[in-house]
């Protein structure tokens, strides 16, 4: 797998999103996946509120929360079936105002690939959403794809067997945010000004519409479901 981080011009809210990529990136190959930080998206659909206060800031994690706690560091939310700080919301590299997750992020996500795949007259084109993520007990930021299209984020290696022969039961591969990790290493999470990177040979399976759901797993069955049940978390979001 190649990546490659692309530097561009600062990118201005309401700004014709599909044309600044293509500025900067003018072809890619069949088989390329597109990593995209979600801040683009934020300002290209004017998801853009100035910074007023942080009783103001507070208040927009809540409403875009399906469930919030407050920590030490920051809140800690839960926003369409994904665990995130600040429900998304960012206030870096935002010039003193706060970005959120546009609401319909799968839904931009899949129109912009479309519009790309005109431009760059290709079939087979992947995009992924990336935004930085936490893990529990490491130190320091990953990424996520909070939102992904034209792949399947998930490859399902059930039934398949490991080296001695033995029947892989549980093993689902999270594609979409290895993809988005492996990205936000080379873009960077400063002042680089990378907020595109072009991955080449990644090993996915290309699919014009991506299954509903596909990457959300039931917290039933979630390795930490007891955590998540701990602190009065259920799926849908209600106090127990």
């Amino acid at each position: 797998m190649q990546l490659t981080a692309i530097h561009t011009q600062l990118f201005h809210e309401r700004e014709d999103l599909p044309a600044f990529i293509v500025h900067h990136i003018p072809c890619v190959q069949e088989g390329t996946i597109l990593a995209v930080a979600s801040k683009l998206l934020a300002l290209w659909k004017g998801e853009i509120i100035p910074f007023q206060n942080a009783a103001q800031k507070e208040a927009f994690i809540k409403r875009e929360s399906e469930w919030a706690l407050q920590t030490q560091l920051a809140w800690l939310t839960v926003k369409d079936g994904m665990v995130m700080t600040n429900a998304g919301i960012d206030e870096s590299n935002a010039n003193g105002n706060l970005l959120l997750l546009p609401p319909n992020i799968y839904e931009c996500t899949t129109l912009l690939r479309r519009e790309l795949q005109t431009k760059w007259r290709v079939k087979n084109l992947g995009l992924v959403i990336t935004d930085s993520m936490i893990l529990p007990l490491r130190a320091g930021v990953i990424a996520g794809a909070v939102a992904y299209a034209g792949f399947n984020g998930v490859r399902d290696e059930r039934g398949a067997k490991d080296l001695f022969g033995r029947e892989l039961k549980v093993t689902l591969v999270n594609v979409a945010d290895s993809l988005a990790t492996a990205a936000a290493l080379e873009m960077g999470e400063g002042a680089e000004r990378c907020p595109l990177c072009v991955v080449e040979k990644a090993r996915v399976n290309f699919v014009d519409t991506v299954p509903p759901n596909e990457i959300k797993y039931p917290m039933k069955d979630d390795l930490y479901a007891p955590l998540f049940k701990a602190v009065g978390y259920t799926e849908k979001g209600e106090k127990e």
